[in-house]
């Protein structure tokens, strides 16, 4: 009988480098309070947000991923065309089809590197590591891009109090390729669908496009995904550190989703974090930015703390959909 050839990869993965981009334009809180009838003060109070980064007229999400990804070549020290896959999380691209990681690949020179982005909104960066990990270890690929990049700008109503104020536009890249020791821990990942309209689009673009709704925007059930996001992912981000065969004390950095800093605060009490773990928080002056956010707030950490290099840390991506991931990464 024929013996069939199968791919075998490295035994360990790791992330290689990070890059990142922010919308262009600062927005402060009172440029947003008045059509929300509200207050400077009480965003920071609900959210611990003082500005966010939006893009303007003209900049997409794949110009902000472009920025990002050429950083996170470069510092990886790797040529484009040694990158095997392209994995664009988002729920900003322009157009249905075709993908922005398609687009990207061509842009940052990967072609013809197989590309697709992943629909996952705040979890989508921990769902596209867990598949370049995947993908890197199984001989798929020997470099993976990874990039969360959103322009949630383009869908905000004004006027919505439960979720507006939060949203910012953003890129966050990352590089994955093989290592000499584990790099990526398992994966815990999942969604519950029960809670599927907690958070995304007040309308469907059919029901834009028959004129029944206006274009769609962003909203969510402020206190469902507060209480699920705080007492579920705080479970979730236990089973990963079992998962990595690790504890809190392992830890040098955690960096959930920049969903709302009073998330990011109770789940940071919830997992009894040691106060030698520095945490992401930079939602204070980038704003939610979904799929970006873990390697922006990641991208940040290791700008302000070098010294964060080789440790370990705990990411969490959970949100629309409900969906949820997380894994331990070594960083670089």
């Amino acid at each position: 009988m024929t013996t069939l050839k199968q791919a075998v990869g490295p035994k360990y993965t790791r992330i290689l480098s990070f890059g990142a981009a922010r919308g262009d334009l600062t927005v402060p809180n009172d440029d947003l309070v008045g059509p929300i009838d509200s207050s400077d003060e009480w965003i920071r109070q609900r959210t611990g947000i003082v500005t966010r980064k939006r893009a303007s007229k003209g900049v997409d999400a794949i110009d902000l991923a472009e920025t990002a990804s050429n950083e996170a070549i470069a510092k990886a020290g790797i040529r484009p065309d040694q990158i095997g896959a392209v994995i664009v999380s988002t729920i900003s691209n322009v157009a249905v089809t075709p993908s922005m990681a398609a687009l990207l690949a061509e842009r940052v020179g990967a072609n013809p590197a197989p590309a697709y982005d992943v629909s996952a909104a705040c979890a989508g960066y921990t769902y596209a590591i867990a598949q370049a990990d995947a993908l890197v270890r199984s001989g798929a690929a020997e470099y993976v891009l990874v990039v969360g990049a959103e322009k949630l700008s383009q869908y905000v109503h004004p006027e919505d109090r439960s979720i507006s104020f939060l949203l910012g536009d953003g890129a966050g890249a990352a590089v994955i390729g093989p290592a000499d020791e584990p790099g990526i821990s398992a994966s815990v990942w999942g969604s519950d669908g029960s809670k599927w309209d907690a958070v995304g689009m007040n309308a469907t673009f059919e029901e834009y496009l028959d004129k029944v709704k206006p274009w769609p925007t962003m909203r969510q059930d402020g206190q469902t995904v507060f209480r699920w996001a705080v007492w579920e992912m705080a479970k979730v981000a236990k089973e990963a550190l079992e998962a990595a065969g690790v504890t809190v004390d392992d830890l040098a950095a955690f960096v959930p989703h920049q969903a709302n800093m009073r998330i990011i605060d109770e789940l940071a009490k919830q997992l009894k974090l040691p106060e030698k773990v520095l945490i992401g928080r930079d939602i204070e002056t980038t704003g939610n930015t979904s799929a970006a956010s873990i390697p922006l707030a990641t991208h940040r950490l290791l700008e302000e703390h070098p010294e964060l290099s080789g440790g370990l840390a705990l990411q969490i991506g959970f949100g629309a959909g409900l969906v949820y991931g997380a894994q331990v990464v070594r960083l670089p």
